[in-house]
């Protein structure tokens, strides 16, 4: 982690303000107590400026599901973008094989991610993603234990700039660890939210 900090420091020092001002407010913003969050090194040839988070939604010491998130900066702006900064993200957690099963469980997630954002009321644009299951079955010497399912959600979008050139990062970041929350089978941390729909917590999760 201590690479990642000094990484972090570098590639801040000498960004454009927009971009420390994104950036400050992703370190800063106050999340979920379930969520576990740290930086992480950022990819380095995506866009001039990157800075990475990685989190984990963790209940009883156990891990229900985990993610990264990337935030990127291009001050000449991208044609793909369609504006200069972009977030591009991975969550991924395990389910029960049945229900990795049901044909309708990738609409339904990719649903979650722009519902999420929807939720808080955040303007973005050019999203684009993939919804992937992957089903994991043991044979001979491994054969005891249960076949394993597991849900990947990649995704990336465009915030919209507010004042000064800078997107509201903080509540992106908030939705976002809503998604990751949902993924992980937990309740929506606002009572009274009937509508929303979560996956039934994973079967055996991984201790951390």
């Amino acid at each position: 982690m201590d690479d990642a900090k000094e990484g972090e420091r570098d590639a801040t020092q000498t960004a454009p303000p927009p971009f420390r001002a994104a950036v400050e407010a992703l370190r800063v913003a106050r999340l979920r107590p379930e969520i576990e969050i740290d930086p992480t090194r950022p990819p380095q040839r995506l866009a001039p400026y990157a800075y990475a988070l990685e989190a984990a939604v963790v209940a009883d010491d156990e891990d229900l599901a985990d993610g990264r998130l990337v935030l990127l900066h291009d001050p000449a702006g991208h044609d793909a973008w369609q504006g200069t900064f972009r977030l591009v993200t991975l969550v991924r957690a395990e389910l029960e094989p049945e229900m990795a099963a049901d044909p309708l469980l990738p609409d339904v997630c990719w649903s979650w991610l722009t519902g999420a954002l929807q939720a808080r009321g955040l303007s973005y644009g050019e999203p684009s993603g993939t919804v992937t299951r992957a089903s994991s079955h043991y044979f001979g010497g491994l054969s005891e234990r249960p076949s394993a399912s597991q849900i990947e959600i990649r995704a990336s979008w465009t915030p919209r700039e507010g004042l000064g050139g800078v997107p509201d990062t903080a509540s992106h970041l908030a939705a976002w660890c809503d998604l990751l929350c949902q993924v992980a089978g937990l309740p929506p941390a606002s009572a009274g939210d009937a509508s929303v729909v979560t996956l039934p917590q994973r079967r055996g999760p991984q201790s951390r």
